[in-house]
């Protein structure tokens, strides 16, 4: 929410509203006195299209309830959510990791790119399996990342992330992935809210396909 084709199996080795009022030039002038005091009622923090298209629910790990708090903040939950075909997250919300708790994250990225092993799209499990899946459940476009690289972290205490499932991304006109119920972690400033991070490469590994 790890965003961006590698032939193969790749086996990691470790290696270091606004409301705009319509103006009427001849509306009667109200007494204040007269004047009903308007209720406001708060927006929703996200704003998917429609929630039944998103895949999944909103629910934690149980590994990972213990972990955060939930808190309110519509300006970060708004940087994390994407309109369908962008990528992004569909529906979130946003946590605050508490004190005295281990939450490991991680990363695959683009070795090409140093600049891209703290980008804002993390995982909450290590990444495991065929690649095309992997790219399938997080929505990660083949132009986007090779996946060469990983790289885990610890997040700091107090930290302040967006969880939730992922947007459906439009990769190419033959290519396109569907929203996923897999839970994605966007990290708004990841390098000043990661430490004890750990780099691995990725390496071919080519597995047969059985009964060809």
């Amino acid at each position: 929410m790890l965003k961006n084709t590698i032939t193969g199996i790749l086996i990691l080795s470790c290696s270091g509203c606004v409301l705009l009022e319509k103006k009427d030039p001849i509306a009667p002038v109200i007494d204040p006195a007269d004047a009903v005091t308007p209720v406001l009622l708060l927006a929703p923090e996200a704003t998917p299209i429609s929630a039944a298209e998103c895949a999944g629910d909103m629910e934690l790990p149980v590994e990972f309830s213990r972990k955060f708090t939930a808190v309110s903040d519509p300006a970060l939950l708004a940087q994390s959510i994407g309109e369908p075909d962008e990528g992004k997250l569909c529906q979130g919300q946003v946590y605050v990791a508490k004190q005295n708790t281990q939450i490991m994250l991680f990363r695959a990225w683009n070795s090409s790119n140093s600049a891209s092993e703290f980008g804002e799209w993390w995982a909450l499990k290590s990444p495991r399996g065929q690649i095309a899946q992997y790219r399938s459940d997080y929505q990660i476009c083949y132009q986007w990342s090779p996946l060469d690289k990983m790289t885990l972290c610890s997040l700091k205490a107090g930290a302040k992330v967006v969880i939730g499932t992922g947007q459906s991304a439009t990769c190419s006109s033959y290519l396109d992935y569907p929203t996923s119920a897999k839970k994605q972690v966007y990290v708004a400033n990841a390098e000043a809210n990661l430490f004890d991070c750990n780099s691995y490469n990725a390496e071919f590994n080519w597995t047969p396909i059985i009964g060809n």
